[in-house]
Formats: C-alpha cells, sequence, structure tokens
C-alpha cells in the first residue's frame, strides 16, 4: 500500500522555522558534538509532547542580520531542532513577513522522510510551505519520489503537482506511479491521485483518471496495486484489487480478474469480526467462460465462520460449492484445488460446560466426479457428551452419545435414523517412564431404516457396467437394535541409555502393548452410512477400532505390539527414530483379511507395519513407512522420502506404493477404473536460490503401473527490490481418451501451459500467487513437496 509518513515532505519545516532570532546562535567553535547522520530512520525515537518547542540550533559559516528586517545565514547551513535537521547554502527570515526561505541545495529529514529541494519558503503566521523540484525519500521503509511543486495548505493537507512515487531504491526505475497532482489528507489518512499512469521503465502501462489510496497504517478503502501475467492457457491476465473499508469490523477486497482467453471474473473475499466470532466469505465469478463455453457462466462460493461466544458457546462453519465438478481443473481458485474430489457444506453450533458438552451438527458434500456412489447428508446430528474424570481415584467416567439422520439423493440407497449411547470407564495410570491405561466401553445403537425403493432380499445385483457383484444392501432390516462391548488395555514404557555404538547420543527404547477384545455381533441388516476402514500404519496398530464411526463395530480378540527406538545427540536432538510393530489375533477368524482368502494358510499375524525418520547432520533427511503381509510375502503399501539439503536448496526423491487388493478394500467402490495395478508413483524436486534475486523450482512426477508422466513442473523467478517476474511451464495429465476404463487402449491427455507473472514489491503488496517465490517448497501442483521428516527439534 502506499504510505507516507505523518510528517510528510515541508510538515516538520514549518516546525524548524518556528523561533525567535534571538534563540539562534551562530556556532563557530568546535565544541559542538557531532550531528547523527540525516538519512537515519529515527522513528523508535521517544517525540516530546510539543517538539516545537524544542530549541533550535543553526550553524553556518556566516550571518547577516538587520535588525527589525532580516536575517541570512550563509554557507553550509545546519539546523537542527531535535528529531529535524536541514541543510541548505542560504537560509534568510523575513522578519517583517515572517517568512522563512531556504535556498540551494535544500536538504531536511525528520528521522521518516528526507527531501531535496531548490528552493524551500514557509510563512509562520499560516504556516504555509512549499517546496520546488524536490526529490523525497522514506527513511524507514522502501519508497521515494519526485515533484515540481509541493504545498502544505493545511496543518495535515498537503498538494503535489506533477508528483511521482516508487518503492524502487536510488537509480532503479523499474516502475512507479506519476500523476498530474496529489492530494494527500494526513488525518484521514489517505492519497488522491488526479490522472495517475502506471510506468514500466518509464512506459505507460496502464492509466486512470482518478485513484484513491490509503498512504497509513489505518485501513483506508482504495486500489490496491495490480499485478499482470500472461499463460499459454488463459492469454494475457491483469488483476486489479480494490480494498473496501466498510467499518472497523467487517471489510471487502474485490479483484477484478481480465484473462485474455476466459474473460473478466470478478473475485471477493469479505471478512467479519464480531461478538460470534470471526466470517470469511469468499466468491468468485466468471461470466460467459469463452474458453469453455459449454459450462457457461462459472462461479465458486465459500463460507467460514468460527468463533466462541460468551466462553461456552462456539460456533463453526464451512459452506463451497462451486458451478461445475472441473471448476477446480479449469479455474485457479482460492476455494480449492485440482485434487478435491468433494466440497463439504457443514455448519456446528456446540455448548460447553465443565462436565459436558452439546453439539447440533449439519452435513452435506458437493461431489465433483461422475460416480453415482454419492455420500450421505447429515440432517442433523445432535451429540451429548459427559465427562466425570477422577469419579475414584484411578477411575473416569465418560458418556458420548448421538442422534444423527442420514440421507441421499441416490436411488435404491437406504436412510437411516441412528441413536448412539456409549458409556465408558477408563482407569489411567502414568509416571514419569510409562503408562497403563484399561477401559471399558458399552456401545449401543438404535438403527430406524427407510428402506422403500431398495433392493434387501437379491444376493447379487446388477452394477452400471451390467456385471453381476454383491448386493450391499442384501438383508437390511427397518429396526435393527445393537449392543456390543469394548474392552481394551494399553501399556507403555520409556527405557534410556547412553549408546555404546554412537559416541555421545543417547537412544531410547519405547515397546508397548495392547489387549483388544470385541466380540463377535452379526451386523449385516445395517447400512454403511458414514464409517470407512482407518489406516493401518504403525500408529494405527493401537487404535481400539479398525473404522471410523460406528456402522460397523469389527470383532476383535487380539494383542498389538511394537516397539520405537530413537537416537538423540548431545543436544538432545532427535536424529533416528525406528517403530515396528504388529497384531497378534488370538482368534484369526477376527482377522477380516481381504488379502488373503485362503482361510487354511491365513495365519494369525498382521501385515508388520515399520516407520522410519531420519536426519544426518542437517543435511540428509529420509522418511519412510512400510506394511509388509508374512501371509502373501507381499508389500500393501509402502512410502519413501529422500531429501540432501545444501545451501540455498535441497534434492528430494520420492514413491509411493500401495496395492489395488488394499485400495479395494479401503473403499467401498470398485477401483479398476482409475488405476491399473494399484499405485506406483516416483517423483523427483529440486529447488535452489541462485542469490538474493533469481531461484528455481522444479517437480516430476511418474507413473509406474501406466507407464506416463503425471506432472512436470519448473519455475525460474528473479526478485529485485520493488518489483519481481516469475516464469513456469507446467504439464499435467488431465484425462484419458476415451477412458481410463479402456487402458491401455485410451490415450493419456496432457494439458501444457506457460506462464509469466510479473508485479510490484513495496508498499505493503505482497508478491503474487503464481509466481512462485513465496518458497521453494510450494510447488503448487496437485502432487507436490512434502515434508521429510517427522523429528522432535
Amino acid at each position: 500500500m502506499l504510505r507516507f509518513p505523518r510528517t510528510l515532505l515541508a510538515a516538520s519545516i514549518s516546525a524548524a522555522f518556528v523561533v525567535p532570532q534571538t534563540q539562534a546562535e551562530t556556532i563557530t567553535d568546535n565544541s559542538v558534538q557531532e550531528l547523527p547522520a540525516i538519512d537515519q530512520c529515527l522513528i523508535n525515537e521517544p517525540e516530546p509532547e510539543n517538539p516545537n518547542q524544542l530549541p533550535v540550533n543553526v550553524e553556518a559559516d556566516s550571518l547577516e542580520a538587520i535588525n527589525g528586517d532580516k536575517a541570512t545565514y550563509r554557507g553550509n547551513v545546519v539546523v537542527v531542532q531535535g528529531k529535524k535537521r536541514m541543510l541548505a547554502d542560504n537560509v534568510t527570515l523575513h522578519q517583517q513577513d515572517n517568512v522563512v526561505v531556504a535556498e540551494g541545495n535544500v536538504t531536511f529529514s525528520d528521522g521518516e522522510v528526507k527531501t531535496i529541494s531548490e528552493k524551500a519558503t514557509n510563512n509562520l503566521n499560516t504556516d504555509f510551505v512549499t517546496l520546488e523540484n524536490t526529490n523525497y525519500q522514506f527513511l524507514c521503509e522502501p519508497g521515494r519520489g519526485e515533484a515540481v511543486y509541493v504545498a502544505k495548505t493545511g496543518k495535515a493537507v498537503y498538494e503535489i503537482e506533477d508528483g511521482s512515487i516508487t518503492s524502487c531504491p536510488e537509480g532503479d526505475n523499474s516502475w512507479r506511479m506519476v500523476a498530474s497532482s496529489i492530494d494527500i489528507d494526513q488525518n484521514e489518512e489517505e492519497a488522491t491521485f488526479y490522472n495517475p499512469r502506471f510506468e514500466v521503465v518509464s512506459v505507460p502501462v496502464f492509466y486512470l483518471p482518478y485513484l484513491t489510496v490509503p498512504i497509513g497504517d489505518t485501513r483506508k478503502t482504495g486500489f490496491l496495486y495490480p499485478t499482470v501475467s500472461y499463460g499459454s492457457s488463459d492469454g494475457f491476465e491483469m488483476e486489479v484489487p480494490i480494498y473496501w473499508n466498510l467499518a472497523p469490523n467487517y471489510d471487502l477486497e474485490t479483484t477484478l480478474k481480465y484473462m485474455q482467453n476466459r474473460g473478466t471474473q470478478l473475485n471477493s473475499e469479505f471478512r467479519h469480526l464480531s461478538d460470534f466470532g470471526t466470517t470469511n466469505l469468499k466468491s468468485e465469478y466468471l461470466p460467459d467462460d469463452k474458453k469453455y463455453p459449454e459450462y457457461g457462466d462459472r462461479w465458486g462460493f465459500q463460507w467460514e465462520h468460527s468463533g466462541i461466544y460468551d466462553s461456552n458457546w462456539k460456533f463453526e462453519a464451512d459452506y463451497s460449492k462451486v458451478s461445475d465438478i472441473r471448476y477446480f481443473n479449469d479455474v485457479d481458485s482460492n476455494i480449492g484445488n485440482k485434487e478435491d474430489g468433494q466440497l463439504i457444506q457443514e455448519g456446528r453450533a456446540t455448548y460447553r460446560s465443565e462436565s459436558w458438552d452439546a453439539s447440533l451438527l449439519a452435513r452435506d458434500f458437493q461431489v465433483l466426479t461422475e460416480s453415482n456412489n454419492l455420500p450421505y447428508r447429515l440432517l442433523p446430528q445432535l451429540e451429548f457428551n459427559y465427562y466425570a474424570p477422577e469419579l475414584m481415584r484411578y477411575l473416569d467416567f465418560d458418556m458420548v452419545s448421538h442422534v444423527s439422520r442420514f440421507d441421499t439423493d441416490a436411488e435404491g440407497k437406504p436412510s437411516a435414523t441412528r441413536v448412539h449411547i456409549e458409556p465408558g470407564l477408563t482407569i489411567p495410570i502414568g509416571t514419569t517412564w510409562g503408562s497403563w491405561t484399561t477401559e471399558a466401553r458399552l456401545l449401543g445403537t438404535y438403527y430406524q431404516q427407510d428402506l422403500d425403493g431398495v433392493d434387501t432380499t437379491s444376493q447379487r445385483v446388477t452394477n452400471d457396467s451390467g456385471e453381476l457383484v454383491d448386493n450391499p444392501y442384501y438383508g437390511l432390516e427397518e429396526n435393527v437394535s445393537r449392543v456390543i462391548p469394548e474392552f481394551r488395555t494399553h501399556a507403555g514404557v520409556v527405557l534410556e541409555r547412553d549408546t555404546t555404538i554412537f559416541n555421545g547420543y543417547t537412544q531410547t527404547l519405547e515397546p508397548q502393548l495392547q489387549y483388544v477384545y470385541v466380540p463377535k455381533e452379526d451386523q449385516s441388516n445395517i447400512g454403511n452410512y458414514d464409517t470407512t476402514l482407518l489406516q493401518t500404519d504403525y500408529y494405527g496398530l493401537f487404535r481400539s477400532r479398525k473404522y471410523s464411526g460406528v456402522d460397523k463395530i469389527a470383532e476383535a480378540n487380539q494383542f498389538s505390539y511394537g516397539a520405537s527406538t530413537r537416537f538423540f545427540d548431545d543436544g538432545y536432538k532427535e536424529r533416528l527414530n525406528i517403530s515396528f510393530g504388529q497384531i497378534f489375533y488370538i482368534d484369526k477368524d477376527t482377522k477380516n483379511d481381504a488379502f488373503n482368502n485362503d482361510e487354511q494358510n491365513k495365519s494369525n499375524y498382521s501385515a508388520w507395519a515399520v516407520e522410519v525418520d531420519f536426519n544426518y547432520d542437517d543435511y540428509l533427511f529420509y522418511h519412510g513407512g512400510i506394511q509388509y503381509d508374512i501371509d502373501t510375502s507381499e508389500v500393501q503399501l509402502g512410502n519413501s522420502t529422500l531429501e540432501y539439503r545444501f545451501n540455498g536448496g535441497y534434492i528430494q526423491g520420492n514413491y509411493r506404493y500401495v496395492t489395488e487388493q488394499y485400495l479395494q478394500d479401503t473403499v467401498d467402490f470398485d477401483v479398476s477404473d482409475i488405476t491399473v495395478d494399484g499405485i506406483s508413483q516416483a517423483g523427483l524436486l529440486t529447488g535452489y536460490q541462485f542469490n538474493r534475486s533469481w531461484n528455481a523450482s522444479a517437480q516430476y512426477f511418474y507413473d509406474l503401473t501406466t507407464d506416463e508422466s503425471l506432472e512436470w513442473l519448473a519455475r525460474l523467478n528473479y526478485t529485485s527490490d520493488c518489483w519481481y517476474i516469475g516464469f513456469t511451464y507446467s504439464k499435467q495429465l488431465q484425462s484419458w481418451d476415451p477412458s481410463f476404463s479402456n487402458y491401455p487402449d485410451a490415450d493419456p491427455i496432457y494439458e501444457n501451459n506457460f506462464s509469466l507473472n510479473f508485479g510490484i514489491i513495496g508498499f505493503g503488496t505482497k508478491l503474487g500467487a503464481g509466481s512462485g517465490l513465496a518458497g521453494l517448497d510450494s510447488a503448487g501442483n496437485s502432487l507436490g513437496y512434502g515434508r521429510p521428516f517427522f523429528l522432535n527439534n
């Protein structure tokens, strides 16, 4: 933002001259202390209550005075009053008119702004000040400018004729804002430009007849500086943001975004602060998309709210919606990302007390795929939780409960009302070296399922592809009551020693053991409304449940065991962490292993889960995780990331792998239409800061199952003191022709794009979102940079 200090230009020159002649001294000896540099920023130095009453010291080569007429200081004149300093060849005080005139290389500084003028005139009676042919520079922030004529017409009102302003340093004329006249009102902290034009290397880029911008820290309505870019996809782009200071507790920013190949898009962000919390509304509207005319008007909307009222009430909302399912693929948006498969639409109100809380939740989704597998709406859910810690010594009690209504627009799917009550007793025991927690819970659930139009009698049905598949609704009943007990006990200890292998290192060993028992209960008469399989990594081995939600409570009679070992250097910084474990099923029928359907050869053990994090001397980092199934002698899933950091940059390689069977067992739809043989993808990322101004980043991802590239991205950025430019090339896999289900006969379809972003820096402006200058880590594509380790410190 454009910002002038409150003592802009001539404001303080007048104060320096408001002094009787008898206060001035001609000093010729060497006893005076050396004056501070006139270029020094003094904004943080204390200011007296009335700085104009401070004594004034004048130093000059000579003084000529005619009593009652005038006094003239000549040669190397230096005037000092508090923070104010002025240098000039000649300074004359006309006593009869009470006018001060400074001529010849007039340099003035008040610790915030410095001016250099040919001539300065100050009427001490009216406080009227004029400056001629002035160069000014802000001392406490980037910014400078020129003016043919500057006049102080009021206590805090200035008029500048033929003026300019830029954030570029002296000698750099990369850009500037030029106006025929500028009116500045310091009280209102507002600057008005008449006939302003924006110049790049003295070449006009755009012109406006009128422009108002804020000039202080106070929020003011006005234009923000625009950004321009060019991309091969959307052509020339220009964004002009406008800030609207509507009230002290709410404001609005609107942005006009012109895209050569798309049209003009109107984006807005409204912020509101009240006793009920903070509200943020975002909207995007692109009328009649010229690039994709079949979609017509494109729009997106997001409402977010979070706040606490009267200490006990908490309100939350997150509602997003877009015009079509391809919106994020075709439009750069601040509402969502390309990889989003659905948008959440929910609101929650919660009341909290010391021992209980209650909440009301409504939730819906906008699905951004062509799948018929629509999620359930939650309209609504009333939840009540009660907590009684230390009901007795070493005994805690709690109860969670909810009443939920599930509905859907999908044909042939049931709706339901669910009532769930779950009391629990917990015995927590903990010390500095370990913990032991035992809990028993009783899960009571009642379902009233609406089965009108639902086929519950056929074991096999025909899907959309004409294939016979298992009917997920076979055997459902309208009214179902279910009561299941759950028992869990978990213990862990922390052992520590000085290592003998690595001198100066401390090693910990942290074994843990858990037993879970849940009896078998036939739940085939219950639908699946908000339940999904949880991830089974090392940390998931020690959960009490296999599924989220309560629609499916998996039977269990099992031990989970594992251990972590950590290595700390002499500064107690964690350098290595290895965790491993698995589950032993006492009754292997509870294993529910979709990876091995051979009951005779199925073992009592789950897959091994291993996690590793490593930091070698703060320049080589590694993270890896794997799940190895001992029954099939196969890896179910794994990931690995290796990163090398050096002065100014990094190189990272990563790989992730998931079997098709694991994916199919995790989700409730056929994955054969989206994958050939699971997931097997490799990536290479790099970034480097060449010097203060230049940096570059690149990334590449490859799919080994289809032998096709997924994404390329390369960026080159230049940042100066007052402007930036970024070059970006990307190539992304968008779809398959005719569709992925026809693989390998389908051909990949890529979208190529080259873009150039340009913008200015200074006066509160930030780097453009598409410039890639926010950091080498922010790649911005669907696949991007990931932190390579999760260690302490």
